[in-house]
C-alpha cells in the first residue's frame, strides 16, 4: 500500500508556503483526506494550515456549498469546494492576497461496484486564479489506500503549483516543480500513473478588476466579453453605475432564450438599453469562482452591458444601481416582500419594502412556472409600494416555461453519473 509521504512529503511544503506567508484551509470530499491528516501531522504546521475539512456525505457536502449539487465529483464542485474553503481562511481573518483555499473531490474504488469511473478532481483558489487538476484512474488497478494517496498528492501538487504562480516572495518549491509551469505541462511530481493515465490541467488568472471585487475592494466591475470566454475585459468608457439604467440581474447560469426575450421586452416598455447584472456573492452559497465567471460571461453573444457585482441581495443591488428599473422574474419578485427570505421577520420585510419603493424607478415583472402552475405576477397579493412601481408583463405578451436550473439538469444528465460524495 502506498502513502502519500512517498509522493509528496508534507516537510518539503511547509518550508515554502510559510516563506510565502500562505494561509492554506483545505477541504476533502470523497477522498483524498490523506493531504489534511499529513499536513496536520507535520511540525510547522500550524504556520501555514487554517483548517482542514472532511465533509464526506452528500448532505455535507450541501450543508458547505449552500445546497444540492448537479454533480458532487467533478471540476466545478472541486472549485465550489475550494472557494468555500478561500471563503473560510478570510473569514477567518486571513488577508485575501494571502489566502488559498485547496479541495479535492474523488470517486475511488469502495465496497461495492461502482457505476462510473475511478477520478479525482482538484482546485486551488487564490485571490490571483482558479486552477483544476483532474485526473481519471484506471478502474480495478489499485486498492482504496493506492487511490487515496494519489488523490492526495494531487492536491499537495495543485497547491504547490499555484503558490510557485500567485505567491512572490520565499524560495520557489524546486524540490518538487520545475522553475516555470505553464498551465497544461504540471508534471505532478512522482505519482505511481500507469500508461494512459494523465491529469488535466487549466488554470485562469484574474484580471486585476475582477481580484479587486472578489476582495470585497470594489462593488461593481462593467465586463464586457470579447473574442473567447478567456479574454474578458474591463470596458474602457465607464466602470461605475449611473442612475437610472435597466438592469436585468440573475445568475445566468447559462443565459437561455427566455432571458433574451425578457430582455428584448424590457427594452421596449422602457425604451432603454438592458444591462445585465450577475452577482459573484451569493448570501448563502460560496463564491462564484473566476472559472465560473468567465463560463457565465462566454454564454453572452450580445452586445448589451454585463455588470459583475457583489450585491448578494436584492437591497443591496438597489444600492450599487441608483433609480434603476429592474428586470425579474415573478418568482424573484415573491422574494421582495416574503417575510420569509428576511428571517422569518415581518418588519424587516416592511423595512425592504420601503426602501426598495424609495431607491428604485420601476420594477418590470414576468410570469413564471411554479411547481408546475404558471404564475401571473399580477395576480399575486403584494405590498402597496411595490405595485405602484410595477410593469407586469403578462403570459400574452411572453412565456416560456424554461429554466436555467432545468437546463443544467439535463446538461449533467448526459455526462457520466456524479459520485457520491461518501463513496
Amino acid at each position: 500500500m502506498h502513502d502519500a509521504h512517498e509522493f509528496l512529503n508534507p516537510a518539503d511544503m511547509l518550508e515554502p508556503l510559510a516563506a510565502k506567508r500562505v494561509q492554506l484551509v483545505m477541504a476533502a470530499a470523497g477522498g483524498g483526506s490523506q493531504a489534511i491528516c499529513h499536513m496536520a501531522a507535520t511540525p510547522g504546521a500550524s504556520d501555514v494550515l487554517v483548517e482542514g475539512l472532511v465533509p464526506y456525505s452528500r448532505g455535507a457536502v450541501d450543508q458547505l456549498l449552500g445546497g444540492a449539487q448537479e454533480q458532487y465529483c467533478s471540476p466545478k464542485a472541486a472549485r465550489r469546494l475550494a472557494v468555500a474553503a478561500w471563503q473560510r481562511a478570510v473569514d477567518s481573518g486571513v488577508a485575501a492576497e494571502r489566502a488559498v483555499g485547496a479541495a479535492v473531490t474523488a470517486s475511488l474504488a469502495t465496497n461495492r461496484p461502482k457505476r462510473g469511473g475511478h477520478r479525482v478532481h482538484v482546485a486551488v483558489q487564490t485571490l490571483a486564479s482558479t486552477g483544476t487538476s483532474s485526473l481519471a484512474l484506471q478502474k480495478g488497478a489499485r486498492s482504496r489506500g493506492d487511490e487515496e494517496a494519489i488523490a492526495a498528492g494531487l492536491l499537495c501538487d495543485a497547491i504547490a503549483t499555484s503558490c510557485n504562480r500567485d505567491f512572490a516572495g520565499g524560495r520557489p518549491f524546486e524540490a518538487m516543480l520545475p522553475a516555470a509551469l505553464g498551465a497544461s505541462d504540471v508534471p505532478h511530481h512522482d505519482l505511481p500513473l500507469r500508461p494512459g493515465e494523465h491529469a488535466d490541467n487549466d488554470v485562469l488568472v484574474a484580471p486585476e478588476p475582477w481580484r479587486e471585487l472578489l476582495a470585497g475592494r470594489s462593488t461593481t466591475v462593467l465586463a464586457v466579453e470579447r473574442d473567447e470566454p478567456r479574454r474578458n475585459a474591463i470596458a474602457d468608457e465607464t466602470t461605475e453605475p449611473r442612475p437610472g439604467m435597466l438592469i436585468f440581474p440573475g445568475s445566468f447560469d447559462p443565459l437561455h432564450d427566455g432571458h433574451c426575450q425578457m430582455a428584448s421586452i424590457a427594452e421596449e416598455i422602457a425604451e432603454r438599453a438592458v444591462q445585465y447584472e450577475i452577482s459573484v456573492i451569493n448570501v448563502e452559497k460560496p463564491a462564484l469562482d473566476y472559472m465560473e465567471i468567465a463560463g457565465r460571461l462566454a454564454s453572452f453573444d450580445t452586445d448589451r452591458a454585463v455588470w459583475l457585482s457583489r450585491a448578494a441581495t436584492f437591497l443591496a443591488k438597489t444600492e450599487i444601481f441608483p433609480k434603476a428599473t429592474f428586470v425579474m422574474g415573478a418568482d424573484t419578485f415573491v422574494r421582495l416582500f416574503d417575510p420569509a427570505f428576511y428571517g422569518g421577520s415581518a418588519e424587516s420585510a416592511r423595512q425592504a419594502v420601503r426602501k426598495i419603493g424609495e431607491r428604485v424607478e420601476g420594477l418590470i415583472v414576468f410570469g413564471r412556472e411554479q411547481e408546475g402552475a404558471f404564475v401571473e405576477p399580477a395576480s399575486l397579493k403584494m405590498p402597496k409600494a411595490l405595485r405602484e412601481k410595477c410593469y407586469f408583463v403578462s403570459s400574452r405578451e411572453f412565456r416560456m416555461d424554461i429554466s436555467s436550473t432545468a437546463i443544467r439538469q439535463r446538461h449533467a444528465h448526459t455526462e457520466e453519473t456524479g459520485c457520491d460524495a461518501s463513496t
